[in-house]
């Protein structure tokens, strides 16, 4: 789940040819995908990541997905980049955007787009949101069932647009999102 936010900061135009919006299949080799881009993370990073998680469709068994993996990334200080970014670099990715949330980072434009990589604040809501968007949708079938219906819209309409698939996205993001906070005071859910 991934919503525009106002003050986004892209750090340079675009690298890459057209790269439409392509959904596929849930892809049980998703999770190994995610675990093998913790190891690395982890050994990386070292204490400095005090947290990583697989979030997005593709933490979600049984949910079409554009076949990236979503990684997040809790530090004690996204601002202090020096301790993260070239590190995570070294792994084939560059940071690409900042905004007053998180720090996004993608594969260098020669290399396949499979993952996305998030930096955020350790205790953040913007991690918050996101593990719970997730954590909901694995719980709650018929959220599940929304959400990829309104997602295969917005990618059949927005296939070559990226930023208006997502932003297409927001208002069922927002409805779910209403009922995973009251779902997260029932059951105790947290980010971990």
């Amino acid at each position: 789940m991934q919503v525009v936010q106002p003050g986004f900061e892209v750090t340079s135009s675009s690298d890459r040819p057209l790269d439409p919006i392509e959904l596929v299949s849930y892809d049980p080799e998703w999770p190994l995908r995610f675990e093998a881009w913790r190891r690395k993370l982890a050994a990386a990073l070292g204490p400095t990541a005090r947290r990583i998680d697989h979030f997005g469709s593709t933490s979600v068994p049984g949910t079409p997905a554009k076949p990236v993996i979503d990684v997040q990334i809790r530090v004690d200080d996204m601002n202090r980049e020096d301790l993260y970014a070239p590190q995570i670099e070294a792994l084939g990715v560059q940071l690409r955007s900042r905004d007053n949330d998180h720090r996004f980072f993608r594969p260098f434009a020669d290399r396949p787009r499979d993952v996305h990589i998030h930096v955020c604040n350790l205790g953040s809501e913007w991690a918050r949101k996101d593990l719970l968007f997730a954590s909901y949708l694995r719980h709650d079938a018929a959220a599940r069932a929304e959400y990829v219906r309104d997602k295969e819209l917005a990618a059949a309409r927005w296939a070559d647009d990226r930023i208006a698939y997502t932003e297409a996205k927001t208002e069922i993001v927002g409805k779910i999102l209403v009922r995973a906070e009251a779902w997260a005071l029932r059951s105790g859910w947290t980010p971990g």
